[in-house]
């Protein structure tokens, strides 16, 4: 007797286990629907409702028949078949519904900061870091040198090296090198981006270089350290005929005020080799005058870099 009872039992133990839900159907179940989603319906004995795909409208509503209009955008999907279910009870004895999402369209995903398109896209499938940015258009020469991923914590966690849950305790937070992802080098670090997470390519600090030199502009200070005043004039193409480098400076700001400190250097002296080289630090303007009265000469060349007039990005 017992011999037989064992074997009912490991009789009925695969179908039980065919009957449990499969991890990527609990995952179907629990993804919310957005606009654009495409989706279909199988309702058992409902011959009205065909398995035709729907696409949830750009107000969020779908319509079936005997069902009518449902807000979908929202739902789980699994909310979605019990409210299916709620509006077929009329109609129908023990309704049966099945909603499988058959095109994921929304799946949006903010890029911001030093990019060409700034802008909310939408994402199919699995897209990495590079390729969400390539959506974007890539970076723009203000580009700093890394990629900023935000996701809020109820979504998972970011798969990335020095991954923290930020003050607010909400978003979990990483920085993954732009250089690398560029390159291609560290293909560990372009990591998957998920539906609603942010992307950000902060700007570069920068160093500025203007007046009488070849390539007058702006240039990024790689991951936030100092250049040499001779680096800065060597990106710059060097000093122009009409440049008095006896009479350059540095105007450097003073944190916590909008005021800049002047610095006057000999740039002469520099290149020559009898006085040491001066660091430059973000947001330093290193101008370089000609004969024009050297007070006028400085009040131009702040406010030129306060308007972004005429100022180019140069990148190395």
């Amino acid at each position: 007797m017992k011999l037989i009872l064992l074997v009912a039992i490991i009789a009925v133990l695969p179908a039980a286990a065919q009957d449990a839900p499969k991890p990527a159907e609990d995952a179907n179940r629990s993804y919310a629907l957005g606009v654009e989603d495409q989706i279909t319906v199988r309702a058992l004995h409902v011959e009205e409702i065909t398995e035709v795909p729907l696409r949830i409208g750009g107000d969020g509503n779908i319509r079936l028949p005997m069902a009518g209009r449902i807000h979908a955008a929202g739902m789980t999907v699994g909310e979605l078949e019990e409210a299916i279910v709620d509006r077929l009870r009329p109609f129908v004895v023990d309704p049966e519904v099945t909603v499988s999402v058959t095109e994921f369209r929304s799946g949006p995903v903010s890029v911001l900061g030093a990019v060409k398109n700034p802008g909310v896209y939408q994402i199919q499938g699995h897209k990495t870091v590079a390729e969400v940015l390539s959506l974007a258009g890539g970076p723009d020469t203000t580009a700093g040198s890394v990629v900023k991923i935000t996701r809020g914590v109820d979504r998972g966690p970011l798969l990335a090296a020095g991954a923290a849950v930020n003050a607010s305790g909400k978003f979990n937070v990483a920085e993954i090198s732009l250089v690398s992802i560029l390159k291609g080098d560290r293909p560990q670090g372009n990591i998957d981006v998920q539906a609603r997470d942010i992307v950000t390519v902060p700007r570069a600090e920068m160093v500025y270089v203007i007046g009488e030199v070849q390539h007058a502009g702006g240039f990024p200070v790689t991951e936030g350290k100092a250049m040499s005043l001779l680096q800065a004039l060597s990106l710059a193409g060097g000093l122009d005929k009409m440049a008095q480098p006896k009479r350059a400076g540095v105007l450097r700001p003073t944190p916590g005020t909008t005021e800049r400190v002047e610095i006057p250097v000999d740039v002469s002296k520099i290149m020559a080799g009898l006085a040491p080289d001066v660091p430059m630090l973000p947001g330093d303007i290193l101008f370089i005058p000609n004969n024009t009265p050297r007070q006028a000469f400085l009040r131009g060349a702040e406010a030129a870099i306060q308007l972004g007039t005429g100022v180019v990005i140069w990148r190395r």
